[in-house]
């Protein structure tokens, strides 16, 4: 399976370029939307490609308990089986190391997990999340790794690390190249120390593409950023950098400023189901009363699906009772909105006018809008 990273513009540390793989290209900074079971919730393959996406994350956790690895294989892959003919990455479980710490067991071998599900035990090892993906067919698989969570001490930080290493070890042993590209994953919490050991470490293995993880775990903005500024240029230039699970349109434009590459968070479509909308002037929350009225778009001049067709009110109808259709409507909206905010800053970099681009979203994007004043009803 083909896979090469080409960075091709750079605009002081921003930089654009072309990743590719056997089930397509993707334009870098690149934005992936979250498709925890195989598919973005409430947007069919065809529809997310329509809003704009070129790549989607799915999670091997949730993938391995249901359907089953060996069900999506016979079914052709997972390509197949959700019917997205570009690119797939998928995380290797090592979120759920975190998120599930009351439903596992780390030791220096793997994870031992009990299903959030029926509490049978399920076994994750460096070997078999390579050969999981593999068989999945996906176009970046990540290595497994054990994300502590914050606050969390240097020597536990140093101890997670350490296991971490010796996994990314196994895993590039156990990989084989022609199955797509494994990523590295660098952790080390807040701790600039371990991170540069991290990196070190992991450099030395030749991973096709690396990643930051450990952040957005709970830190304060400014620990995170600080991470993303330090690590980021440590990472060879020659291969796509990834900042896992980040974040909001301003978190990403900071990374993107200091080299950062791809990234995939939950926000967006989250955050529509809670009826939270993104727009050029900071977010909408679209349930509260003073929409009840408002005939105007999502946002004026946005041309996505949502926009062409229903209204500011219509939405605030639709998700106050908890209607389906308002939710696949703001999910394709807050897509759209993340997209194209990724394809103009593409454009930016491109034109050398990263930063001035950057200064007057960040001024704009901090206005947030409010709703009309109700008429008392």
């Amino acid at each position: 399976m083909s896979f090469r990273f080409e960075p091709r513009k750079l605009d002081g540390r921003a930089r654009r370029g072309v990743l590719t793989t056997q089930h397509g290209v993707v334009e870098t900074p690149a934005f992936m939307p979250v498709g925890t079971q195989g598919a973005v919730k409430g947007v069919p393959a065809a529809d997310l490609e329509a809003v704009g996406a070129s790549i989607f994350l799915a999670n091997l956790y949730h993938l391995v308990l249901r359907p089953g690895i060996d069900v999506i294989e016979d079914l052709g892959g997972l390509h197949a089986f959700s019917g997205w003919q570009r690119p797939i990455l998928t995380d290797s479980g090592g979120y759920q190391v975190y998120s599930l710490a009351n439903l596992r067991q780390v030791d220096r071998d793997g994870v031992t997990f009990r299903s959030h599900l029926d509490g049978s035990p399920l076994r994750f090892t460096p070997r078999s999340v390579v050969d999981w993906q593999q068989r999945l067919g996906v176009d970046i698989a990540m290595m497994l790794d054990e994300c502590p969570p914050w606050p969390c001490s240097e020597p536990e930080v140093e101890a997670a690390l350490s296991r971490t290493t010796g996994w990314a070890r196994l895993a590039r042993e156990a990989w084989n190249p022609a199955g797509g590209a494994l990523f590295g994953i660098v952790q080390g919490g807040i701790y600039e120390r371990l991170r540069e050991q991290a990196v070190s470490e992991l450099v030395s293995l030749d991973f096709p593409g690396y990643a930051i993880g450990g952040v957005s775990v709970g830190e304060p903005l400014r620990e995170r950023r600080k991470i993303v500024e330090f690590t980021t240029p440590l990472l060879p230039s020659d291969k796509p950098r990834y900042l896992m699970g980040v974040g909001t349109p301003l978190d990403i434009l900071h990374a993107v400023q200091h080299g950062v590459d791809l990234f995939d968070c939950v926000l967006p479509t989250r955050n529509a189901r809670h009826g939270v909308l993104y727009t050029r002037r900071g977010p909408l929350r679209i349930k509260n009363a003073g929409f009840r009225r408002d005939s105007r778009p999502v946002e004026d001049g946005c041309g996505c699906p949502c926009c062409r067709q229903a209204s500011r009110a219509l939405l605030h109808h639709l998700l106050r009772q908890g209607e389906l259709t308002g939710t696949v409507l703001a999910t394709v909206h807050n897509l759209w909105f993340f997209l194209d905010f990724m394809r103009q800053l593409r454009e930016a970099i491109a034109s050398g006018k990263t930063a001035l681009w950057a200064a007057r979203f960040d001024h704009d994007f901090a206005v947030s809008e409010r709703p009309p004043p109700t008429d008392g009803s």
